[in-house]
């Protein structure tokens, strides 16, 4: 096959459907990957590698709504949920039964993808702000039963009362030292970083190719009209609850790295406030877009830590804030910025920041650099 226009010369049907069939965006990716694995982690003090963590667990969970709501058109409030229910379940495996990390973060993933297609049933029925709020009583539902499980069990495996924790330890692999071999915990960020971004990886390339498949293209044919892509031969009720069911499992696997990061389940860090976060992760970056669910989870994770260096740099020297006074209203500030930057982008920019990238890009493409 020979595309003259582009002098691109593709041989076999492989070359053809390669994820990206022109030299250029090879080139970038792979010098992407070679930085993220071979650069920064051995450049950056412990700070950066920490807030590299998040912002790497929070792409993983971004890009799992966006499969839902981006790609398939189900709004979801309930992602944090979701995410509880991946963390609960590997805490509790690992806490109750010393099962490994691996298979308990699977069974986790496993465990909010089956919760998560059972709270999708509704949208067979539903749509829109009823789905919405459907989800929203998912984050309810899932947070009280949570809180109170050891209350109706009688055993305490996932914590009882509002404070109920599981703790559990940073995931360790098989290392060969002096001769033998031993188990390595991945205490130290480096380590941890190495996993959280070999994960991603793997979950960026199964979406990337998800779409180029058959039940993709019916994700998206049910987002842009349900009605018809019934009438064209598409199961509705298989198509958006395998939808609920791979977002839901991303949310998990994410559930399950936050433990793992921080050491601890609870159900404060998967409150409906981390719904609204993943939310507007997904707008901000822009909806239906990989590229995009990249972007929006590192503009969210930044915008606190860049909002409290302001506040108590140019409060406390403007007006004299104190630290404890800064910390009193910062969730709020930042939640309402969160709001204000959803309605500011669904107004101005319903795609996101990676339709903004496109239009940049697009100034330059003047031959033949975008075939290159």
């Amino acid at each position: 096959m020979i595309n003259r226009e582009t002098a691109t010369f593709k041989r076999t049907y492989g070359e053809d459907l390669a994820l990206y069939p022109f030299p250029l965006p090879k080139i970038t990716v792979i010098a992407i990957v070679a930085w993220t694995f071979l650069g920064f982690p051995w450049i950056a003090s412990d700070y950066f590698l920490n807030l590299a963590n998040i912002i790497g667990i929070a792409c993983l969970g971004a890009i799992g709504l966006n499969i839902l709501l981006g790609y398939t058109g189900q709004i979801s409030i309930g992602h944090a949920a979701f995410m509880a229910v991946g963390a609960y379940t590997a805490a509790a495996l690992q806490h109750e039964v010393s099962m490994p990390w691996v298979p308990a973060m699977l069974a986790g993933g496993a465990m909010a993808a089956l919760v998560g297609t059972f709270f999708g049933l509704p949208s067979l029925r539903i749509r829109g702000l009823y789905l919405a709020v459907a989800t929203l009583a998912a984050q309810l539902i899932i947070e009280w039963f949570i809180n109170h499980f050891g209350t109706i069990t009688g055993k305490n495996w996932l914590g009882s009362g509002a404070e109920g924790s599981v703790f559990v330890d940073r995931p360790s692999i098989p290392w060969f030292s002096n001769g033998e071999w031993v188990f390595l915990e991945l205490s130290s960020n480096r380590g941890f970083y190495f996993l959280v971004y070999i994960i991603l990886a793997i979950g960026t390339l199964f979406a990337l190719n998800l779409f180029r498949t058959h039940l993709g293209r019916s994700f998206i044919a049910v987002r842009d009209r349900d009605v018809a892509a019934g009438i064209i031969g598409i199961n509705i009720f298989k198509t958006k609850l395998t939808a609920f069911a791979i977002s839901s499992f991303y949310a998990g696997i994410t559930g399950v790295l936050y433990t793992y990061f921080y050491t601890v389940a609870t159900t404060e860090a998967f409150t409906l406030g981390l719904s609204i976060q993943f939310l507007a992760m997904v707008i901000i970056g822009g909806l239906g877009s990989i590229l995009g669910s990249f972007m929006g989870a590192i503009f969210i994770s930044m915008l606190p830590i860049s909002v409290d260096f302001l506040l108590r740099g140019g409060g406390g020297s403007l007006f004299g804030w104190n630290d404890a006074f800064v910390s009193s209203f910062l969730p709020q500030v930042n939640l309402m910025l969160f709001g204000g930057l959803i309605m500011f982008f669904l107004v101005i920019e319903p795609d996101g920041l990676s339709k903004l990238w496109r239009n940049f890009t697009a100034y330059f493409r003047v031959w033949p650099f975008p075939y290159l």
